[in-house]
């Protein structure tokens, strides 16, 4: 019982920051051509990397990415809060709803524990103190992976868009470029637009376009089979809510594209009703008000 409470304690305060997921492209509208084939090694040594380090989530008040600031060696290091009220810069919509409870990524990661409980042996002279933290580790490790993962399926699908093909993701480009065309048709669309709302919060959307009233989609790596269990949750629904705001586009329709990581080219598209943006919009201001009070910074 000690060691699971203990095991508990540290895990709640594990916290997973991903960047995952994003859009696919008409081949018609949008490239005007085929993609050309580039090499997958090459392709995620040129961009993967740079990823990594947008996981800060802070943006300057023109909406450009301030992931990094320049420390007194001269070399790069992550923004922190105390660089973000030095510099003006603004959290982005991520970093405010980490201050509410996720009791879906919480089950996640507690299952992702109990499973590293399971499939470890304690050492014969292994005290307990180091038993847990090997646990702990484990559990993270496992964790970092399906972040990997989800960032890699994310940079690959942006790049299609942007005319690179690759072999290795070509099922899942496939599949969500299609399932996307046959729920919103043919617009024009744009991918990776940042920005920063003057509200004093900031963002990066992974795919839309300002056709009609427009259309702002987010892309979520998941594992899954069966589409029909898939469910999309308030903190999903809060993301896109402040997305349309911070892109003035405050009726268009929002969407999760939830892709398969197990069935490549199977995803799910859950579109949220005007009625639950709007509460999701309420909801996510009175968060963002509560973060800055809590910061002293807007």
């Amino acid at each position: 019982m000690t060691i699971l409470l203990l095991i508990w304690q540290d895990f709640l305060t594990f916290v997973i920051q991903k960047k995952l997921d994003y859009g696919l492209l008409n081949f018609a509208k949008q490239l005007k051509k085929m993609p050309t084939l580039e090499n997958t090694d090459h392709f995620l040594r040129n961009n993967m990397i740079v990823r990594a380090s947008e996981s800060q989530h802070w943006y300057d008040r023109e909406g450009k990415p301030a992931y990094t600031v320049i420390a007194k060696n001269g070399s790069p290091r992550a923004t922190t809060l105390r660089d973000a009220r030095k510099l003006n810069l603004v959290p982005s919509v991520t970093t405010v709803l980490a201050v509410a409870s996720r009791p879906a990524l919480e089950a996640w990661k507690l299952n992702q524990m109990m499973l590293a409980c399971m499939t470890i042996t304690r050492g014969r002279d292994e005290t307990e103190k180091d038993f847990i933290e090997r646990i702990v580790k484990d559990s993270k490790e496992q964790a970092k992976m399906a972040s990997e993962r989800g960032t890699t399926i994310h940079g690959a699908l942006e790049s299609f868009y942007e005319g690179i093909m690759l072999a290795e993701f070509m099922d899942y480009q496939a599949g969500v470029d299609k399932a996307v065309r046959a729920h919103f048709g043919s617009p024009e669309w744009s991918t990776e637009k940042s920005f920063c709302h003057e509200a004093g919060f900031g963002g990066k959307v992974d795919l839309h376009t300002k056709d009609g009233d427009g259309i702002v989609i987010d892309f979520k790596t998941k594992e899954f089979v069966d589409p029909s269990k898939v469910e999309a949750y308030d903190e999903q629904l809060l993301q896109l809510s402040a997305y349309r705001l911070g892109l003035g586009l405050p009726k268009a329709r929002c969407a999760n594209v939830f892709v398969s990581v197990i069935d490549q080219g199977l995803c799910k598209i859950v579109e949220w009703s005007e009625e639950d943006l709007k509460r999701g919009e309420q909801m996510f201001l009175s968060l963002l008000n509560y973060w800055q009070l809590k910061n002293q910074h807007k």
